[in-house]
Parts: C-alpha cells; structure tokens; sequence
C-alpha cells in the first residue's frame, strides 16, 4: 500500500464544494489540463466525483469514504482523482451524466465516474456505500475492480470507453437528425391545445403540479400554461398554474418565516421539503408568481413576491454584489434542523399570540414531520379570517409580527452551510425576476436593484474582449462563459430595456447575440453548443435542448433571437429562431412538459409578438401600466427614448395626445388612448 501522505490541491480552490473535500485525506485535484496530463503521464485511470454543495448524499458519501484515511489511500494508489463542483463545470458533468446514464439507466449526484487518461469514460455510478450496503457494491469493491480491469483487461476497458463516447455523440446526432425532419404545424390553437392535453394528463388536480412525489415546481410547464390561458382563454390552463403556485406557497416547500422556496418536496402534497434552496429555483419562481399577478392579481401571490424577495435580500444577495448560489439543506449535520418547531418552543416565544399562530400554520404537539412541525397554511390567511369572522387587516398584522419575532428567534440558530459562489446564468436569472416583480407589482426599488445587480455582474464577469466568465469567487472569476450564461444574460439585458426602456441594455443585448453565434452556432442543425470554440479542455462539445432545473440554454436564446429579430430588424435573427424551432418541433408534441420554454416559444412564433409602442404627454405612466398586464410575448417602446430610429419609432409622429400603438402577427391597427382600449384589442387579436 502506498504510503498515507497525500496532497489535497482542492486547498487552492474558490468553489464552495470543492473546499468541503479540501481537507479529505485523498489526493484530489480540480479538473485542469495539467491534471490530465499527470494520468497520461503516469498511466492512471481518472476518477472524476461530481457534486455540489448543497447534495445530502455528496455529503454522506464524503463522511463515509473521501474522509476514510484506509479508502483514501487506495484511491491514492490506483487513480489521478478529480473532484468537480457541477454548478461550476456543468459541461463537464453534463458528458459524464449522460455516460453514467447510459451505463446505467439513470443518474444524480454524487456522480463518480472512470475515465481513461484522456478523458474517455468506462464506468460509473452515483452513490456507493463504504461498508455492504443492500447489494449495492462498495466503494472499495469498485475501487479494486477497476483498477485491476484497467491493468489487465486494458482492450476492453479502451473499447467500452470508445462505445460509450460514440453513444454519447450518437445520442445527440440521432435526436437533432431525427427532429430536423419535422416541420411546424401551421395550425394554431389545435396544434398547440394538443400539447396543453398532453400535459393535463399529468395534473394533480388536488394538489397542484404535475405527477407525484418527488414533486418539482416546473416553472416553465407553469408559464407555458398561463400562455396557453392568454393566447385562447383556457381557464383549466389558468386554474392549474394557480393551484398550483398556491399551493406552493402554502406548503413546507415555501419557507413560512423567511420566504423563499426549497428545492422540492419529497411528498406530493409540497409539505416535506428537501430543504436547500438554489437561487435558481427562487429566481424562475418569482418570475412566475409575477405572471400569475399580472393575470390574476392574487394578493396571496403578490404578498409571496414580496417575502421571497425579502429573503433573497437578506440572505442571498453579497453586500458587494451578485447573488449567492444556494442554502444548504443541513445544519449541524441534521437536514431541516435550521427551519422545524415545537410546539412549546413557539408557544413560549409568542405567547398569547400563539394558539392563533399555530391554528393557522398547522402546528400540534405530536409534529407533521419526523416530532417536529413545519410550517404550512391549510388555506389563504384571507379566507382563513373569513370564515371565522375575523378582522383580516388585524390579523394579517398580527401574523406578520409573530413571523417577524420567530424569524429574529431562528436566526439565532446554526445556520446551514451558504454555498457563496456567484454563477452569471444564476444571477441573470435573478436579474430577469426583479425587473419582472417590479414592473408587475409597480415596486420600483425592485427595479433599482436589477439595474444596480447588472452593473455588479457585468463588471464581475466581462473580459477585455468581451467575453464572458461562468463563475465568481474572492474577487476573480473563473472558466469560460457556457451557452446559459450567454443566453440568460442577454435575456435579463432584454427584460431590463423592458424594465427601463435604457437603449444600453439593448445595445449590449445584441453585442452578445452576435458573440454567441459566432462562438456557440453549430450552422449544420442550427442549434448552439453548450460550450465555445474557445474551450479546449472537454472530450466533445455537446447540445443541451430540454429543461431541466434551468431552461434550456437553446431554447432561450431562440426567444431572445426571436425578440431581437423585431426590436433590431433583423431577418437573420427570426429566420434562426424559426430553424430551431422547427428542430425541436417533435419532441416538444411528444414530451412538452420536458420542453415547456420551447412550447412557449412555438405559441409566440404562431400567435405573434405584441409590438407596442407608447406616445404622448402621459407615455411614461402608460408604460407602466401596461408592463403591470401579462403578456407571453411582447415589446414596448415610448416615443421619448433617446435615439428615434429604432424600427419600431419610424414613423411614429410624437404627439402631445396619449396615444397606444399595437402591431402584431404582421398586422398593424388603429392606435388607442387608453389601457381599457388596448385591453380589449389585445383581446381581439388573441
């Protein structure tokens, strides 16, 4: 056995993960060309461990064997081990995902995977168990095995690794060749209404949201559905993406103290969450609670915007800019210590105002969850004082003092672990959320917060050049901008023109259009690549296309070319977006809850992007108004900007009276005056 010195060069690292394994006795290294070169050199197979901050068994896995001296030691003999945090390198874990998947039919985190030298994989898996562990083999098992299958098998392990990478290139040549083949429908409300009924059949109609346990909050199924409510008037559409965020909201998924949402909920009724909470989550959340207000104007709903943006504020915003990634799930090793109650523990902190406390948020002597309570609402505070004949002002007063006094209590607690790495595509996501909160509650500072945030990120992230860097930590930023940081950010400069009618945002917005096409287009299927040209230290280039927790990078930047088309005239940009639109088209009939972003960008091509254009003494107020009204799809300018030779302001005469300009779908109509009147053609023209 090898001798038990050992270098752990994870010490040098910025990344919140990678620091938590900084001191494990094994010889981790971060994934660099130099570290490659070290397994050529020495002729080591590489195991390269994926996970993130915030992973419950990432954790385990580490207690278990990373910090086990005896296991270490073996890794430290037979392989050049690399540790990779996932929200800073997703390129890398979405090759080796995608391997272990195929290996194995499924995937998740931690993610351990075997590599030849050059970065091929053979083999991999997520969680292995150190000691026998229901049949599962252990970690030094596989160990052993495959160290000794590299020095004796090595014909076979070169050709599993050379299969298994032509099935990953494979995989994605066969699904774009297959889909490029579909056309899109002509059709309007019937072709899209087939996808609304594909994803009905998996409504929970008590609970809200889609399918059982785990259950997700699928945002971008959600907004998809408050499209479909406004293009056609489907109310089910509408109820359902209600239902569901309210449900949300009332439940342990959301955080009933501080505000702000979990990650997602082991059970199918949103009580029991997996307790981290990522910006990300928070970020598409807010977006769409602030879609919900405009359309519904739910007090309930905008009263949660607010909250959930209290809590961004004060726990995940840095005091010097940007914003952090995630909130562990775990304090003092105990996952959900930091958020559970007693009951006695409130009734003392509370007092008389307790019994009404716990009535309301459900709290009893026995718990809901593991003998400790958490926290969730039955029904909305309002209807709850309605039918009991209670003052709601007073009431509504009395529960946000007695939130405000447990919040001070439990911030007196050990707090979960912060992961305070700040990812550009993370924070252009927040970005978006406080331009669209401020506009749909009419809350400037939320506003004044996204523009000041923008000024932060960009002087993070931007280069010299221009380019953009992926991840920030301790004042430097590091590894190359992928496909999300490109396309979210250029979506926030968007929605922040929207926001502020700031033509710098515009400008920029396009800058980095044309820097992603040139650096990210593949010309042969039309899609972009989730990595640059500029990036050399991957084993392929791959094309992310369906949602996950985030959009897909593909199919934002599609909206954003399909906006930029109309606000910049350009007939390169629609004529893009088209293309891969058409792409997709098959798998978005098939799987549209895979693919919501995208079927919301097939009903915005098919219905019509609403041009608007505001004039008049009163335009500034108008404006205004107007961002407070949904819309799946749509642009506004006032006559008063700086430069009048936008294609939308040609020949627009500026006029003292109030006047409302609407083109849409190629049609243009006769201007209005008032909101009322843009409402109803609006309407008409749905």
């Amino acid at each position: 056995m090898a001798s038990e010195t050992y270098t752990n060069d994870l010490i040098h690292e910025t990344s919140p993960y990678l620091l938590q394994h900084a001191h494990n006795p094994v010889n981790w290294h971060a994934w660099k060309p130099e570290t490659l070169a070290k397994a050529v050199k020495e002729d080591k197979p590489i195991l390269v461990s994926i996970g993130y901050s915030t992973c419950h068994w990432c954790h385990v896995m580490e207690r278990e064997s990373f910090e086990d001296p005896s296991i270490a030691s073996l890794m430290n003999e037979l392989f050049i081990n690399i540790k990779v945090d996932r929200e800073e390198r997703p390129d890398i874990d979405m090759i080796y995902m995608e391997a272990v998947q195929i290996l194995t039919g499924s995937g998740g985190w931690p993610l351990n995977c075997f590599l030849l030298p050059d970065g091929r994989p053979f083999y991999g898996g997520t969680y292995f168990p150190s000691d026998e562990w229901y049949g599962r083999a252990t970690w030094r098992q596989v160990l052993v095995n495959i160290a000794r299958a590299y020095q004796q098998q090595r014909e076979t392990v070169i050709e599993q690794a050379t299969k298994l990478t032509l099935s990953i290139k494979g995989n994605e040549k066969r699904f774009i060749s297959e889909i490029n083949s579909n056309v899109l429908s002509p059709e309007k409300e019937s072709d899209i209404s087939k996808l609304f009924y594909k994803i009905e059949e998996q409504f929970d109609k008590i609970d809200g949201g889609f399918g059982g346990a785990p259950k997700f909050p699928q945002t971008k199924t959600i907004d998809f559905l408050m499209s479909i409510f406004y293009a056609f008037g489907n109310k089910p559409a509408l109820s359902h993406a209600l239902l569901s965020i309210k449900k949300m909201v009332r439940g342990g998924i959301y955080d009933q103290i501080g505000g702000g949402f979990a990650r997602y909920s082991t059970d199918s009724a949103w009580l029991v969450p997996h307790f981290e909470k990522m910006l990300y989550d928070n970020a598409l959340l807010i977006k769409s609670m602030a879609d919900l207000f405009r359309l519904t104007k739910d007090q309930e709903v905008g009263r949660a915007i607010h909250e959930t943006m209290n809590f961004i504020q004060s726990e995940m915003m840095h005091p010097e800019g940007g914003f952090y990634s995630a909130i562990d799930a775990d304090s003092e090793g105990v996952e959900g210590k930091f958020y559970v109650w007693q009951k006695t523990e409130i009734e003392k902190i509370l007092g008389d105002d307790a019994p009404l406390f716990c009535e309301i948020y459900n709290v009893t002597e026995a718990g809901n969850w593991e003998h400790s309570n958490i926290l969730n609402l039955s029904e909305s505070l309002e209807n709850y004082c309605k039918i009991r004949d209670l003052d709601i002002p007073n009431t509504l007063e009395t529960i946000k003092k007695c939130k405000k006094i447990l919040l001070n209590f439990r911030n007196q607690r050990i707090r979960p672990g912060l992961d305070d790495k700040i990812l550009l595509a993370w924070n252009a996501l927040m970005i978006s959320a406080y331009s669209e909160a401020g506009m749909a509650l009419q809350h400037k500072p939320y506003i004044e917060i996204a523009i000041e945030q923008q000024q932060k990120v960009k002087s993070f992230f931007q280069n010299s050049d221009g380019s953009l860097m992926h991840s920030f930590k301790n004042g430097d930023a590091s590894i190359c901008g992928m496909l999300d940081d490109y396309a979210f950010y250029i979506e926030s400069l968007l929605i922040l023109f929207q926001a502020t009618q700031a033509e710098k945002y515009l400008i920029e917005a396009k800058n980095y259009i044309d820097y992603t096409i040139e650096g990210f287009y593949d010309k042969n299927d039309g899609l972009f690549y989730y990595t640059s040209d500029q990036q050399t230290d991957i084993i392929l280039r791959k094309k992310e296309l369906f949602d996950n927790a985030t959009p897909s990078g593909n199919a934002v930047m599609c909206r954003c070319l399909l906006i930029s088309g109309t606000i910049f005239d350009e007939n390169k940009y629609t004529e893009m977006a088209v293309r891969m639109l058409k792409a997709v088209d098959k798998s978005v009939s098939l799987y549209p809850s895979s693919f919501g972003y995208w079927a919301k960008n097939k009903l915005l091509l098919q219905m019509g992007l609403e041009e608007i254009v505001v004039d008049g003494k009163d335009q500034d107020t108008l404006f205004e108004e107007i961002n407070t009204i949904y819309s799946s799809g749509r642009i506004i300018m006032k006559t008063n900007l700086e430069s009048t030779n936008w294609p939308m302001l040609l020949n627009k005469e500026k006029s003292e009276q109030s006047l409302i300009y609407l083109c849409k779908d190629f049609n243009c109509y006769k201007p209005v005056s008032s909101i009322k009147e843009l409402c109803e053609l609006l309407k008409n023209q749905s």
